[in-house]
């Protein structure tokens, strides 16, 4: 993990809802255990148990800033810790639920006993007495003679042993909550492992996108510094020749090309009819040059106006009509762009009639379409394709089919 990075923290409603959960549950499966075998006095024993659960809930939460500072231990560390801390918290919670429950103790004995049939009652040394019922409760006998047989003696427990009996049960309830403690601690730490798998997700999602952004940032950059030498190079030969006018439109119609097209995000999409209009412009640049050779013509239809397409993706293939089909042959050569949808997918073409020969990888063609080809991959993964080759009637023909995606879609 990066040290400088923040340490990933579980929310602290889902610790909270954690604890509250295990002592609701708790609290339920005691009361239920209670009415099902029949235990006395349940409706006394209901609002005393939920005064344990809540100071139950209570010494959890006070262990969970401990357990905090463990998120980053190792494992072992985390198990020593737990196991030596949850000790003397499990102790607070059994004398918790001693102390609570001690007021009532006596009666639901009392109850229990008569249940049995038997008395039991507490004398003023603390030794606890039982007697048959029908003995402790029968009226004065008359005197008769005395029986052959002694009397059935009252049990006696002394106190010492009583407390020793308290100090047990106090150790069984102390038991019992430890191992909630221990329990809800790998609950815990459960929750830590994936909280800390969560944020490594996403830091990964995030390295990834920035990457294929810095990818797509430099596929985007290797078009305009090539285009910009191509275009500083054909207004200084109009300047060279004394056109003047011509050089001035190319300037001012250059300017409007590179303010459209910077201003945008080179890692992302824009519409389809702004891609149209900087192919627009740029050609129109070049017409500058080939006046009498170069023909425009665009088959875009209207709804397809807002589809997304990646920025400047067509500048590339337009480019290389220009330099391998106008600027090969002393005719006119028509460069036309055309979009259309095809089985809910965004279909388009670049086509030239142009002289098919030198559009090939080996002379440079295939670095403004390895270029397409790599933009797409990172943008679209295999789910854009690029097809290029020479067109059936002649010329040069490339077309591009990638998902078809709309503005706010």
């Amino acid at each position: 993990m990066n040290p400088s990075a923040p340490l990933p923290r579980v929310p602290a409603r889902t610790v909270i809802a954690s604890i509250v959960a295990l002592w609701l549950t708790y609290f339920v499966l005691a009361t239920l255990r209670g009415w099902l075998v029949g235990l006395e006095l349940l409706d006394a024993l209901l609002w005393r148990r939920l005064l344990v659960i809540a100071g139950s809930i209570a010494v959890t939460l006070a262990l969970w800033p401990l357990l905090r500072l463990l998120d980053p231990r190792p494992v072992w560390q985390k198990i020593v810790a737990v196991l030596l801390v949850a000790l003397p918290a499990s102790l607070v919670l059994a004398a918790i639920n001693q102390a609570v429950f001690a007021s009532i103790e006596e009666q639901v004995v009392a109850k229990i006993g008569e249940r049995e049939g038997l008395r039991v009652r507490s004398d003023e040394s603390g030794n606890l007495l039982v007697d048959p019922l029908d003995r402790a409760e029968a009226p004065p006998p008359v005197p008769v003679p005395p029986p052959t047989a002694e009397p059935t003696p009252a049990i006696t427990i002394d106190a010492e042993t009583v407390e020793d009996n308290r100090w047990r049960q106090l150790t069984d309830v102390a038991l019992g909550r430890y191992f909630l403690l221990i329990a809800w601690a790998a609950l815990y730490f459960a929750l830590v492992n994936a909280e800390q798998a969560r944020s490594a997700e996403r830091r990964e999602g995030e390295f990834r996108r920035a990457a294929k952004a810095a990818e797509l940032r430099s596929l985007r950059y290797q078009v305009n510094p090539h285009f910009l030498f191509n275009t500083l190079n054909s207004l200084s030969a109009l300047v060279m020749t004394g056109k003047a006018e011509a050089a001035e439109r190319m300037i001012q119609t250059l300017a409007t090309f590179y303010r459209r097209s910077l201003a945008d995000d080179p890692t992302g999409d824009v519409a389809l009819e702004q891609e149209v209009a900087a192919q627009r412009l740029y050609l129109e640049i070049e017409a500058v040059r080939f006046p009498e050779r170069l023909v425009m013509a665009f088959a875009i239809p209207a709804d397809l106006g807002d589809a997304r397409v990646p920025g400047m993706i067509l500048q590339p293939l337009v480019e290389n009509s220009v330099k391998y089909a106008v600027a090969a042959t002393n005719r006119a050569v028509t460069i036309r762009v055309a979009a259309r949808e095809e089985y809910g997918r965004l279909v388009l073409e670049v086509t030239d009639d142009g002289p098919a020969t030198g559009q090939t990888a080996s002379d440079g063609y295939g670095i403004g379409l390895a270029n397409v080809r790599d933009r797409l991959g990172a943008r679209y993964g295999d789910a854009a394709q690029l097809g290029s080759g020479p067109g059936e009637g002649g010329g040069w023909r490339t077309v591009l089919r990638l998902p078809l995606e709309r503005h706010g879609g």
